[in-house]
């Protein structure tokens, strides 16, 4: 199992909205409802582009920009994370199974160690950070990354996943893909099973995700 972070296990998706309009109104703007859209699920450097353009100011430093955003969030992260409805069930329900689970998420590590006194430091086999890979989401890097430490095959796995970018990644790695919107919605794409919430989501459904992932890869008969 496959989870990413912000969104789809936690609701922090908040706390970055307060974090991205503070160093928006820093640089003495306002961040517009569509660059935010834009921005969830992207890399820190490019979510910092983003915010660069739409305030009008591309020639702000991305890397100066992101070393603001990231001590805010800390910040921000420290006063705690709500879980998503059905996440704590669900990451329970896979760990008492037995199945090897990993953390994919483009937060840096410093923000993953304080998510994880939420999410429970034994409640992942393999944790990828962000600022861990050479190619962030959309790229399937992410996710190639946590099945090869993991030592299973990326077909087998299911990734769960909240944005655009995050479904992207994980559908080009080869898992097995379940997308649940949170901030923004998400269309219905073949190949990417869309449910309203984690609630729906348990075992038995995971399952079979693997099963249709295991048929289409199988080839038709001559």
């Amino acid at each position: 199992m496959l989870f990413d972070m912000d969104g789809t296990l936690i609701d922090s998706e908040k706390l970055w909205d307060v974090a991205l309009q503070d160093l928006a109104r820093e640089y003495g703007g306002e961040l517009s409802a569509a660059a935010r859209r834009s921005i969830i699920g992207t890399s820190m450097a490019e979510s910092m582009r983003m915010l660069h353009d739409d305030l009008g100011q591309p020639e702000r430093d991305p890397q100066v920009s992101g070393a603001w955003i990231n001590a805010r969030i800390l910040e921000l992260f420290r006063t705690g994370l709500p879980w998503r409805p059905g996440a704590f069930e669900l990451l329970g329900a896979v760990r008492a199974a037995g199945i090897p689970t990993a953390l994919v998420t483009s937060s840096t590590r410093p923000l993953v160690e304080i998510a994880l006194d939420t999410l429970g430091r034994d409640s992942f086999d393999v944790v990828v950070c962000g600022d861990e890979v050479l190619a962030t989401k959309p790229h399937p890097e992410p996710y190639l990354t946590a099945a090869r430490l993991l030592g299973v095959p990326i077909s087998r796995c299911v990734a769960i996943e909240d944005s655009p970018t995050g479904v992207a990644s994980a559908f080009a790695s080869g898992a097995a893909v379940l997308a649940v919107p949170a901030e923004v919605p998400l269309p219905q794409a073949d190949g990417v099973h869309q449910v309203a919430s984690l609630t729906d989501v348990d075992l038995e459904l995971l399952t079979a995700l693997l099963a249709a992932r295991a048929d289409a890869d199988r080839p038709l008969a001559s």
